[in-house]
């Protein structure tokens, strides 16, 4: 628009402009206040403040509570427990964790007076604000091929020799939580290779097939899902887990099919992506290169597949979450609908042992459920809105939202 010219003096023209600028100060649309970036806040709470405490069978979570002292039993006693410390240090573990020993095996109310002696439960929250969502995941299982084959098409890599995975939280505390990966191209780092080119072939001949699995679908929920057991031609059976990620950003394809107007979003579940993959395969392959995210594996032993803490998840009582705020190995509180059962809540003692690349967010989790049909079902429909407590050693001092 040209500038006006220049106004009149006197009152006449003072008035005039004062009634244009009233009117386009009226009409001029309001910036909204930009949110405060995502933080966590903790506020103290006391065990009877949480519903369904007494109700949960916690002595199921303590073989996870374990396998997270086990590990932080390796580490020194000055470091540092999540990020800024908010868990304490590992000096402050080490009385509770040597104390989870002596509790006898599935005794709910020893496991109880263990936690309600040691811990103190404070509320977690996003700058205050307590509820989050929570979803599910689980360990899929495959049918595949030690061999290439017709009837098993699809390869599982390893991950790359020349693939540089960048813990950015190593550079500066404010990107504690953040990863990347590339590979380094005359001394700097370059974006690997996307999805759509892995699966077009761009790896292909470089001996880094692992397995080849029948179905692509399968193939891609594996990715997501991070581990799973492939049921091998000729009998036996391969676990296999994360063992890195092309660093490029991981986006849901059910909201591409949202988009679409494929689903509603009301219907976007692992089970409705899959059977609407299955019946549309010529746009079967587009719909999920709209994810560039591609997971790399290794085989697994042990007793389960490893979190991001290091290790093995227990079905129904490991934990992903954003490790930017949330520290590992510490206990979780969790109450959020129940997917299988809206009339009723799941409430629960977890663990965090692990992450995900769609888990971001001060109040955000995702639910190990472990492997098989009914792991499957629980996590491919948990949508859940919920929150979570976390259990700290009495020793921590915690630095509570508003005190």
């Amino acid at each position: 628009m040209r500038p006006p010219r220049r106004p009149r003096t006197g009152f006449g023209a003072t008035v005039l402009l004062g009634a244009v600028a009233l009117l386009f100060s009226a009409c001029a649309p309001r910036e909204e206040p930009k949110p405060p970036p995502d933080a966590l806040t903790l506020g103290p709470l006391s065990f009877a403040d949480l519903p369904g405490w007494s109700a949960d069978p916690v002595a199921q979570a303590v073989p996870a509570l374990a396998r997270s002292c086990a590990r932080f039993k390796t580490l020194p006693a000055d470091r540092t427990v999540g990020p800024g410390g908010v868990a304490g240090r590992i000096a402050d573990w080490q009385t509770p964790c040597a104390r989870l020993a002596d509790l006898p095996p599935g005794d709910d109310a020893a496991a109880r007076r263990f936690f309600e002696t040691h811990f103190s439960p404070y509320a977690a929250g996003n700058n205050g604000t307590r509820e989050g969502l929570f979803t599910g995941y689980y360990e899929a299982e495959l049918e595949g091929s030690r061999r290439p084959d017709p009837a098993y098409p699809v390869p599982l890599y390893r991950k790359p020799p020349d693939l540089v995975m960048v813990d950015l939280g190593e550079f500066a505390e404010r990107w504690k939580g953040e990863r990347t990966a590339g590979r380094v191209v005359d001394g700097r780092l370059k974006p690997y290779e996307d999805r759509a080119a892995i699966v077009g072939g761009a790896l292909a001949g470089k001996g880094l097939e692992l397995l080849w699995v029948k179905d692509p679908i399968a193939a891609f929920f594996l990715q997501i899902q991070g581990s799973g057991r492939v049921r091998l031609a000729g009998g036996g059976e391969m676990r296999v887990g994360y063992a890195g990620q092309n660093g490029h950003k991981y986006v849901a394809i059910g909201k591409e099919l949202i988009d679409r107007g494929a689903l509603k979003r009301e219907e976007v579940s692992l089970q409705t992506i899959r059977a609407w993959l299955l019946a549309n395969p010529d746009q079967a392959a587009a719909v999920m290169n709209v994810n560039p995210s591609y997971v790399f594996f290794q085989p697994l032993t042990g007793d389960g597949p490893n979190g991001a803490q290091g290790v093995a998840l227990t079905p129904g009582r490991s934990l992903a979450v954003d490790s930017k705020f949330m520290p590992y190995g510490v206990p979780v509180w969790l109450d959020a609908e129940d997917p299988l059962d809206g009339r009723q809540r799941l409430r629960r003692l977890l663990v965090a042992q692990d992450t995900g690349g769609a888990i971001r967010g001060p109040v955000r989790g995702d639910v190990f459920w472990g492997h098989g049909a009914e792991a499957e079902q629980a996590a491919g429909v948990m949508k859940s809105r919920g929150s979570y407590v976390l259990l700290l050693p009495k020793s921590v001092k915690v630095a509570v939202a508003g005190g």
